[in-house]
């Protein structure tokens, strides 16, 4: 049994459960808030119907389960998952089968999926297609010519007209089904956006996203009276091995006009692919991060919508130590956040099994609980990484003329297994923040490990918009908080 594109009905939506509120781009701040003016920061990660901890949504076989597994995530901060539509790392995730036919079984877990996250006040940022495993089972993709479909070829993929239908239909039908919904936080329109889609070519990407985007927003607003946020993601490191295509692929990524906000997949060569330690790999995110927002000519947000140690896992066949990864994590999210990214980034799990830890858990419930201590709704930041000179510590930062961000973290100090040593002497520091109005400043101290403030003071500033603050010390990092007394 399969049903048709013309199939559409809205989900069902229990009479008790309350609507979420949508999630918008703040009218004055490159970060979100939902439809009340509430501030609204994405703390989550990838996830995948097909992998362990939603597994038991695909025929329902353990709705109550999965349900507590998002449960424990709320409770630990986490606030939003980014998933793809179908996984088709597997034969049985196929959202349609044939082509243009939706699998009533995978409607039915999306339904079930969106009623738990309405509960639960969990969004969804949601990408219709998995392009890494289509390109890679392109033989039994639905979408092949081979089995019925419209595509001769992924390298068409952006190009051909019976393709770009299909991608409409799929919309079509998500929108009409589950696009009414404040669950779903944000589209991003197509995962991984490469050139070898378009015949190695990027001179189609702008038409390909506009027509997408124009046709998404289009029924939103006219089912919904307003549309979603929408981001087109790539792999990053597409940026540095085809320089020839890379100033049109980042026009398309970072400015495009139909885009809400510019997202892009932070991997890098050594030493955030495949770690020795885990405080290199902060600074190479805080180095992505501030180019990335130098790309970016207006005040959209930006945020990484996947990272980890993928050359590691995928190439070596390793999964990194458990106590490592924690500290990995917790360093890459903070560089995230501090260096100007929204949230901490969506850190793509690179375990087997192919789950977060428990460590990371807590590392997103710390990062939740500070979110409390800055105004995201009137934050302009701008990336102060390399103007905030820290002693004996690296410094990365954000700011405006009002609040401030910044995140210490040591390197004198790594063991023999790449983690900070905590058994190290403490260190005591200094740093000044440029760009500041006048007056006195609240900071407050944040151990990121344990989730707590453990300094708070004011401070004034110098009479040319520099704050000088002086800390206590610490042993392995910390994030400050700085916002008028």
């Amino acid at each position: 049994m399969y049903l048709p594109s013309g199939a559409f009905s809205p989900f069902p939506l229990s009479a008790d459960t309350l609507p979420l509120p949508w999630i918008k781009v703040a009218p004055g701040a490159p970060y979100f808030v939902d439809e009340h003016g509430e501030a609204w920061t994405p703390i989550g990660q990838n996830d995948a119907i097909s992998w362990p901890e939603l597994e038991g949504l695909f025929r329902r076989r353990d709705l109550a389960g999965v349900e507590r597994h998002l449960r424990w995530l709320k409770a630990h901060g986490v606030n939003c998952l980014r998933l793809m539509l179908e996984y088709a790392q597997v034969r049985h995730r196929y959202f349609e089968r044939p082509a243009g036919r939706f699998v009533p079984a995978m409607v039915q877990l999306w339904d079930d999926l969106f009623a738990m996250c309405e509960r639960l006040d969990m969004r969804i940022l949601l990408t219709p297609v998995d392009t890494f495993w289509m390109w890679r089972h392109w033989k039994h993709l639905p979408w092949n010519q081979a089995n019925g479909g419209p595509l001769r070829h992924m390298s068409e993929v952006l190009t051909c007209p019976a393709t770009r239908q299909a991608i409409k239909d799929r919309f079509e039908f998500v929108i009409r089904r589950w696009g009414g919904s404040g669950v779903l936080f944000a589209w991003d329109l197509w995962n991984e956006i490469h050139p070898a889609q378009g015949g190695e070519q990027v001179d189609c990407w702008e038409e390909f996203v506009h027509d997408i985007s124009t046709h998404v927003r289009g029924l939103e607003t006219q089912l919904y009276g307003r549309s979603h946020p929408q981001t087109i993601s790539i792999f990053g490191p597409e940026l540095l091995l085809q320089p020839h295509h890379a100033p049109a692929m980042k026009e398309t990524l970072f400015r495009h006009p139909d885009l809400d906000f510019a997202s892009i997949h932070i991997y890098a060569t050594g030493p955030i692919d495949n770690p020795k330690d885990t405080v290199l790999p902060a600074l190479k995110m805080g180095e992505i991060v501030a180019e990335s927002l130098a790309e970016i000519r207006d005040r959209r947000p930006f945020l990484d919508s996947e990272h980890g140690p993928i050359y590691n896992f995928i190439n070596k066949k390793k999964t990194l130590p458990e106590p490592f990864d924690d500290e990995y994590f917790r360093h890459m999210s903070w560089a995230h956040l501090a260096s100007g990214g929204a949230g901490g980034g969506m850190r793509w799990p690179n375990r087997h099994p192919h789950t977060l830890t428990s460590g990371m858990r807590r590392a997103q419930r710390a990062m939740a609980d500070f979110l409390h201590a800055i105004d995201w709704t009137s934050f302009g930041r701008r990336n102060l990484s390399g103007q905030v000179k820290a002693r004996h510590v690296h410094a990365l930062a954000c700011g405006d003329e009002r609040q401030a961000l910044v995140w210490l973290v040591r390197r004198d100090s790594i063991g023999s297994d790449g983690r900070l040593r905590r058994d190290a002497v403490p260190v005591e520091t200094s740093f000044t923040v440029p760009g500041l109005a006048e007056g006195r400043y609240r900071v407050r101290g944040w151990d990121t490990e344990r989730g707590e403030a453990v300094e708070d003071f004011t401070a004034t500033t110098d009479g040319s918009g520099n704050l000088f603050v002086a800390t206590a010390a610490f042993v392995t990092d910390r994030a400050f908080a700085i916002t008028p007394a």
